[in-house]
């Protein structure tokens, strides 16, 4: 089963169509990217999937049902690069945007380091 499915979602935009139709399946456990040349619709599709706009036909699904708030507070997105602060150490802006999404700091320093991505260590400075 795919985490996230996507069925024939369609977007227009002043009678640009920005997503013909376009169909994907994300399997577990895996890290899926969208290549494109600029105005291909990669941002589009993410902000449906991420419910920011909603498709004009088509339908998305996560674990099997269709996607709700609960489940996009589970995907990480960080559009484009204006959400990285240049001086904030990797493992700070993983804290940082955890604790956006909700997360205590107990259970994001644990979730991350469980994921054996960084070693956390206080920021040296406040957010």
């Amino acid at each position: 089963m795919s985490i996230l499915s996507v069925r024939d979602v369609v977007k227009d935009f002043s009678g640009h169509r920005a997503l013909d139709r376009v169909s994907m399946e994300v399997p577990r456990t895996s890290i899926y990217g969208l290549l494109g040349p600029n105005g291909a619709g990669k941002t589009t599709l993410l902000r449906i999937i991420n419910q920011i706009t909603a498709p004009d036909e088509g339908s998305i699904f996560f674990e099997g049902r269709p996607i709700g708030r609960d489940d996009t507070a589970r995907i990480g997105y960080l559009p484009e690069e204006r959400g990285l602060y240049k001086k904030m150490k990797v493992g700070e802006q993983a804290m940082y945007l955890a604790r956006l999404k909700g997360m205590s700091k107990q259970d994001a320093g644990r979730k991350l380091k469980t994921l054996s991505l960084i070693h956390i260590s206080e920021p040296t400075r406040p957010y």
